[in-house]
């Protein structure tokens, strides 16, 4: 697959073709730290529902790491008065390719599903994790003279690296946190504000444009064997580096205000046709069920020999290297002395067997709610499908809050993306001069309720239904029976 040359490798991706990686991203994809992800899938439990869709984390790493160098160097020829220099791609190069050494087994079902519930009250989120690792992998795997030998300072560039994989200023971790306005002081300290541009390379919080983003469209479209409708490429020849206000951003032209919301609109199908498919959410909650069931008896070792549960080793970056999607396989497979994961391997073997939870249906909400009033309108579906059902603690059913959007809930994405002139390269101006093209609506959002029992699911339905009519909420009777087609049919899932 590889082809060794003086100056690095040749990697033949299946997305991107043919693409040369300096010698220093080669080290550290030679690493146990990173060859951790091939075993972890991209999407999680869409494998399931989508037979094709069996990438990793490590080929979209890969991507990452040569489109955040093909985009930086693309700046550098272009405007040289950016004074952007071999650090700042090098560095820039490894934030793209280290930004998920922290996923977790089957990715986002791992940070957002599991770890919600296995330690209540977290926070934790993989970008944490993908840093922790990031240190980790460094320092076992002596990488600091090779850093200094290809020219990175590393008191300022292990920081800027970091800093570029989180998003966020490190001591910020603040869930929910919004992106510092170009009147505030400067936050960063890997690299000066006149430099602000490098941080909407690999993790734009501004707006969600980024080389993440444009690998992963490309890469899961093909392997979910949909049309990705974004030309990344494009984006890259009329991108430009532009002031508005106080600092520089990177822009694109007044033009390709309609090519954004077309990548904008790919990532919301995605989001509804696989990310967040009925059927996939299904089997994920069941995966996240078989986690928390084998979380205290699954013990992994770490540092100094001390044996971490799945929940708590993120906290030992020894034993989460060892923690992958094969995690699966402990608990199909126990040792002889593991009685305990009875529990969780019979729901492994549903998985396995089509078996699915009961799906009850979807309740439209239209427009997004409030965080108070959605929390109150699941409290009462939840008091609802109670009656008669026992104490909350049986845990037979679980209602699920799906939301699909542009990327920032039911805000428009452009209203912080920024654009120049043919007339005026140097001048940066908000979206709303450049065109009054909007779509109707940016986000909408549904209740899913999944019935875990064997029994019981038909009155449970009635129960939703009137529910729903009480709300006023429409209920998707017809996907419903889709979705219980997919399951009961034995299929692998493809029926949309």
């Amino acid at each position: 697959m590889t082809q060794e040359k003086p100056d690095g490798k040749i990697f033949n991706d299946s997305i991107h073709g043919h693409i040369e990686l300096h010698p220093l991203l080669v080290k550290i994809i030679d690493t146990p730290q990173f060859q951790r992800l091939r075993n972890i899938k991209q999407l999680g439990g869409v494998y399931f529902v989508y037979p094709g869709a069996s990438h990793n984390r490590f080929e979209h790493s890969i991507g990452v790491g040569y489109l955040a160098g093909e985009f930086v160097k693309s700046l550098q020829s272009r405007q040289p008065e950016l004074k952007i220099d071999d650090r700042d791609i090098l560095c820039v190069e490894i934030a793209g390719l280290c930004h998920d050494l922290g996923h977790g087994p089957f990715s986002h079902l791992f940070d957002q599903m599991f770890i919600p519930e296995a330690c209540k009250g977290s926070k934790w989120k993989h970008e944490d994790a993908s840093i922790a690792m990031f240190d980790h992998l460094v320092e076992v795997n002596d990488l600091k003279n090779d850093m200094e030998h290809y020219g990175l300072k590393l008191k300022e560039d292990l920081v800027f690296i970091k800093e570029l994989i989180h998003g966020h200023p490190l001591e910020d971790k603040e869930n929910g946190q919004k992106p510092k306005e170009s009147s505030t002081p400067w936050p960063y300290k890997g690299r000066n504000e006149e430099k602000s541009f490098l941080y909407e390379i690999v993790a734009n919080k501004l707006n969600g444009i980024d080389v993440d983003k444009f690998d992963y469209f490309a890469r899961d479209c093909h392997h979910l064997g949909m049309k990705n409708n974004f030309d990344h490429q494009r984006f890259f020849k009329f991108a430009r580096v532009c002031k508005y206000k106080y600092r520089r951003h990177i822009c694109s032209r007044d033009k390709e205000v309609g090519n954004l919301y077309d990548m904008f609109h790919t990532r919301s199908r995605l989001h509804k046709k696989a990310y967040q498919h009925r059927v996939n959410k299904n089997i994920e909650i069941m995966i996240k069920d078989a986690l928390l069931k084998a979380n205290p008896h699954i013990k992994i070792q770490g540092s100094k020999k001390k044996k971490f549960t799945l929940s708590k080793a993120i906290h030992d970056m020894e034993a989460y290297t060892k923690l992958t999607d094969q995690v699966l396989e402990k608990i199909i497979n126990p040792d002889s002395n593991q009685p305990d994961l009875e529990e969780a391997n019979k729901i492994v073997q549903r998985i396995f067997s089509r078996k699915l939870y009961k799906f009850l249906g979807e309740a439209k909400l239209g427009v997004q709610m409030e965080k108070e009033q959605l929390k109150a309108t699941i409290e009462s579906l939840k008091q609802e499908l109670r009656k008669g059902e026992g104490p909350p603690e049986q845990n037979i059913f679980e209602v699920v809050v799906v939301s699909v959007d542009y990327g920032m809930k039911d805000k428009d994405p452009m209203e912080k993306t920024y654009f120049y002139r043919k007339s005026d390269y140097e001048k940066a101006v908000p979206k709303h001069k450049v065109s009054k093209l909007l779509p109707e609506r940016f986000s909408e959002q549904v209740i899913r309720v999944y019935w875990k029992s064997e029994e019981g699911s038909s009155e449970a339905k009635e129960l939703y239904k009137e529910w729903c009519k009480k709300n006023h909420f429409e209920h998707d009777q017809e996907n419903t029976d889709k979705a219980k087609d997919a399951a009961d049919e034995g299929s692998a899932g493809m029926q949309q």
